[in-house]
């Protein structure tokens, strides 16, 4: 990692490389290393461009131990490997004032551009501060949602009382310059946003802002499970609108895909995200629905009201 120290001011931290398929954050944290200059900066900015340094030599979400980061924290300093790197990401947020996660979906996933932030928090302060900071992020999607589940790094920042946002923007195995772009000048927007730099305001690119607290609404992994092994074939895209019982795609299963299984969407709204891989196994989730359809701000409670 990379400490960036300027006059006094907050610390921002900077993480990307959670999982090591997630190549666009790695990019655009090295290309912050050249962005921060010390002599203009009030704070610091610690910039760790592969925290899960196991996965990423793998290219894959977990690494050697098969364990997922983002599920284990906060760690054991004499666990495995993913435990470890757990451990020391814990020990970091704790250490910031402020922390921003970047994500994509992987090789597995392809996701609308959205910021995000968890609703259960330590104070109505790190809520407003988590708010302002998505917002300044400035992707298309900015969504708040449950925050209760552990394991992840924004629970590690919300046991610490740190205001904590996480990003997520496309997925494949094709690198996407435009995630970058869109990361790098996220980051910048929300250090102005804190007063540690000095940045004009671009005009807002925030469409959609939704907060869900819901169980689970952030758990993306187990939207739409499959029910069965087989053969995904789509049937919407990514930022299409669906109406609820409208088939997202279907299974293909047995070797001539003579069964064939309707994944109906759960909700109306836009297709936040869908699986990219073919080949299914029964459980594993294959999409997801924002629920709201036009532009606009909407708020849904435990009771899904």
């Amino acid at each position: 990692h990379r400490t960036i120290t300027g006059d006094a001011g907050p610390h921002l931290l900077i993480t990307a490389g959670v999982h090591g398929d997630e190549y666009e954050p790695m990019a655009a944290v090295r290309a912050l290393a050249q962005r921060f200059d010390a002599r203009t900066l009030r704070g610091r900015v610690t910039l760790v461009p592969i925290v899960n340094q196991s996965a990423f030599a793998r290219a894959a979400r977990c690494g050697d131990d098969g364990l997922d980061l983002a599920r284990v924290c906060p760690g054991d300093v004499d666990g495995s490997v993913t435990m470890k790197a757990a451990a020391a990401l814990t020990r970091m947020i704790g250490e910031a004032d402020y922390y921003i996660d970047l994500h994509t979906g992987g090789t597995i996933y392809n996701i609308m551009p959205l910021c995000g932030y968890g609703l259960a928090t330590a104070s109505r302060d790190v809520l407003d501060a988590q708010r302002r900071m998505a917002r300044a992020f400035d992707l298309p999607i900015v969504w708040g949602c449950d925050g209760r589940a552990d394991g992840r790094s924004l629970s590690a920042a919300r046991d610490a009382g740190v205001p904590a946002i996480y990003t997520e923007f496309g997925g494949g195995v094709d690198f996407s310059p435009h995630v970058v772009y869109a990361y790098v000048e996220g980051c910048l927007n929300v250090a102005a946003e804190l007063g540690m730099i000095d940045r004009d305001r671009p005009a807002s690119a925030v469409k959609y802002v939704v907060e869900d607290d819901r169980d689970d609404s952030g758990y993306l992994q187990i939207k739409h499970p499959a029910t069965c092994d087989g053969f995904f074939e789509h049937a919407v895209r990514v930022g299409d609108v669906v109406r609820v019982g409208q088939p997202l795609g279907h299974v293909l299963a047995g070797p001539f895909g003579e069964r064939r299984v309707a994944v109906p969407a759960g909700d109306t709204g836009l297709v936040l995200f869908l699986k990219r891989v073919v080949s299914v196994k029964q459980g594993e989730g294959l999409g997801g629905i924002l629920p709201i359809v036009e532009p606009g701000e909407v708020r849904f409670d435990r009771e899904g009201n």
